[in-house]
């Protein structure tokens, strides 16, 4: 059974879709580009900044990405007061794990600024071991920081398992070679999930400790 449970951030444990579209058009209109729709953005939630700006705006320039960033970053940190609550049980469930001794990690396509700024709003950094951030190493769906945490941690990649809500989470993690768990509720439909051959489909938080529960886990 799984040793390390290495979690998505972004769709996964919060629910701040609606902050990211919202932040990603308003700073597109403040650099003059065209405005990406609700879908365009939802699809691209995961990805490290840069990777995104260029997959929506594909015509962006280098100093266009940058300029992107300083104002998406002005308004999903600042100005954009958009709610960005945990998902239902998330608090609890991650809590109660940690208390029964599973270890836990973050791979995320959020800067290390935003990161740390959400565990400090949430109060969980504690119940984390390590993470990782697109801004310190390669974005997803590229395995390195899943490698990078495998390392630290000094875990097998058969005993880690990653959760996600997106195509990227579960491509990250299949190329990384371990198993992966989709969750429903997040940015990409169930269906798109799907193909990459998840051990489990969670459908609300407190499943996952549930399903871990019934496979011994915490014994």
């Amino acid at each position: 059974m799984y040793k390390l449970l290495i979690f998505d951030w972004d769709g996964t444990v919060i629910d701040s879709a609606s902050r990211i579209i919202s932040s990603m058009q308003s700073a597109a209109r403040d650099c003059k580009l065209p405005v990406p729709t609700d879908a365009a953005v939802m699809n691209i939630i995961g990805l490290g900044l840069p990777e995104a700006i260029r997959i929506l705006i594909p015509e962006i320039s280098d100093d266009g990405i940058d300029q992107m960033r300083l104002r998406y970053g002005h308004h999903f940190l600042g100005e954009n007061t958009t709610p960005t609550p945990l998902f239902a049980g998330a608090q609890k469930t991650l809590e109660s794990m940690h208390k029964k001794g599973m270890r836990m990690a973050v791979a995320t396509g959020k800067s290390r600024r935003g990161l740390d700024r959400a565990f400090a709003q949430t109060g969980l950094a504690y119940v984390f071991e390590t993470s990782r951030c697109a801004d310190e190493t390669v974005s997803k769906p590229d395995p390195l920081m899943l490698e990078e945490i495998l390392a630290e941690t000094g875990v097998d990649r058969s005993e880690a398992v990653m959760i996600g809500d997106t195509e990227y989470d579960l491509d990250m993690g299949r190329r990384a070679g371990m198993d992966v768990i989709a969750v429903s509720y997040g940015a990409h439909h169930i269906d798109r999930l799907k193909g990459f051959d998840p051990v489990l489909e969670v459908h609300n938080f407190p499943e996952l400790e549930q399903w871990l529960e019934g496979k011994g886990a915490f014994a």
